[in-house]
């Protein structure tokens, strides 16, 4: 069954790490994902034939997360420029929410595939260390 709080944890590291990355050095912004799916598969307790589904969940919660914080971030930003300017306010909202709907999704998937492979790594690292420990004790 899925640890649903080591899912939330890996999903709001996945979020602030993407974010981060992104701004600091892009081409580094698919380690959040990643991360995010490894921490919840390796810090959860469960199944192991779940990993790939946690690791991908919290890509996708992460990237909703994303996606909400592009439209509250731009959404303020088309609010002032309409109150400067009618009809340019008017094309930057619409403008916006297509962007902000298409960076959405875009970082769902993207999370999503990227997060499993985490959740991978995660029970790979989890699974080799409880063996190291069963074999020195």
């Amino acid at each position: 069954m899925t640890d649903w709080n080591a899912v939330g944890i890996g999903a709001v590291l996945n979020a602030v790490l993407t974010i981060v990355l992104t701004i600091a050095f892009f081409p580094l912004f698919f380690l959040g994902p990643i991360l995010g799916g490894f921490v919840a598969t390796y810090i959860g307790s469960g199944e192991p034939r779940e990993a790939a589904l946690d690791g991908a969940f919290t890509g996708i919660i992460g990237g909703l997360i994303i996606g909400f914080l592009f439209l509250a971030g731009f959404g303020a930003l088309s609010a002032i420029i309409g109150l400067i300017f009618a009809q340019i306010g008017l094309m930057a909202g619409a403008i916006t929410l297509i962007v902000g709907i298409f960076i959405t999704v875009l970082s769902m998937f993207m999370g999503g595939v990227l997060g499993a492979i985490g959740g991978l790594i995660g029970l790979e690292v989890r699974e080799k260390g409880r063996e190291s420990l069963e074999t020195e004790f």
